[in-house]
């Protein structure tokens, strides 16, 4: 089979312990386990410390030859400009509201690839698939930063310095600890192992952490709002933006492991980075947080059934 998987373990291995986690989240926070001032800081301690963390040990104990496929970065970046760019275009048409197109555009194409698609690729395929995952997170991070404050910008009466965004870029705790991770591995620098352990240990925090905090911060109370505006954003994340690269990667000859990541990296709900980014600049939060909710559930159906036509088709 070229994804060397097959649906049941697919479905029960890679999907199911990533929406259980979720739900259990969710739940927790519910029945009042867990509330907003926990998840405002396991979040951040998931993004400052253990998410890097985690990305740092893996890439620097793997092949930098194998991880680094120009093809299949280059594959998610045009997909993602070729949303980013439709989008622009025809969200004037679509939405009548000008503060929600910046929030539609962004919902569209960030994926929340730090947290479920970094989730499906370990289970997937382990340390190899997180791996891999993990350099194809790095790149379009960059990308997503630059166009979710082009967007905004856009089309937002409050504007947002270019040069904080770079600054941003330049700062973020996922790119450095990426980058440092690259750099230990090509130069083969050997780790004392406290820091080896320490790193080990913040990593281990990484996925159940912000899987129980992604369902924890779900909310659905805004669903019969911003009716429109929301499903044109989550069809566009579910549906067309993961089979615009899956096609674009078939058709530069990409298959098995490395088009899985694409897929599982693609197919991946709404970050909840746009929340925050749309908060920041005063746009319409609550249309952001549904984007996130509706296509953290919807994504899920969308994903099994990705699998299906990707593993008949090739």
């Amino acid at each position: 089979m070229p994804l060397d998987i097959d649906f049941a373990t697919f479905a029960v291995g890679v999907i199911g312990p990533v929406i259980l986690m979720i739900g259990f989240g969710y739940g927790l926070y519910r029945y009042g386990t867990l509330d907003d001032a926990f998840v405002q800081k396991a979040s951040g301690l998931v993004f400052n410390f253990a998410l890097p963390a985690l990305l740092f040990t893996t890439i620097s104990k793997s092949s930098v030859t194998q991880l680094t496929d120009l093809k299949v970065i280059s594959i998610g970046v045009s997909g993602t400009l070729l949303v980013f760019v439709v989008m622009l275009v025809l969200a004037p048409w679509l939405i009548k509201q000008k503060d929600d197109r910046g929030v539609v555009i962004q919902g569209a194409f960030r994926s929340n690839m730090g947290i479920i698609g970094l989730a499906y690729c370990t289970n997937a395929y382990g340390s190899e698939g997180l791996a891999y995952g993990s350099v194809y997170l790095g790149s379009l991070t960059i990308i997503y930063n630059v166009l979710s404050v082009a967007a905004l910008n856009i089309y937002q009466n409050k504007q947002t310095s270019y040069a904080k965004i770079v600054k941003d870029i330049l700062t973020n705790p996922i790119i450095l600890s990426i980058v440092a991770g690259l750099l230990v591995s090509v130069f083969a620098i050997p780790l004392p192992a406290i820091i080896d352990n320490s790193a080990g240990y913040f990593a281990q925090l990484t996925l159940p952490l912000a899987l129980l905090c992604t369902g924890a911060a779900l909310r659905f109370s805004t669903i019969r709002q911003n009716g429109v505006p929301g499903i044109l954003s989550i069809s566009i994340k579910c549906i067309f933006y993961p089979l615009i690269v899956v096609v674009l990667a078939i058709l530069f000859g990409i298959k098995g492991m490395p088009l899985m990541v694409i897929f599982l990296m693609a197919i991946s709900p709404t970050a909840a980075a746009s929340y925050v980014m749309v908060r920041k600049i005063g746009g319409n939060h609550e249309l952001a947080a549904q984007i996130i909710a509706i296509s953290t559930v919807i994504s899920v159906p969308f994903t099994l059934l990705g699998f299906i036509l990707i593993s008949a088709f090739l």
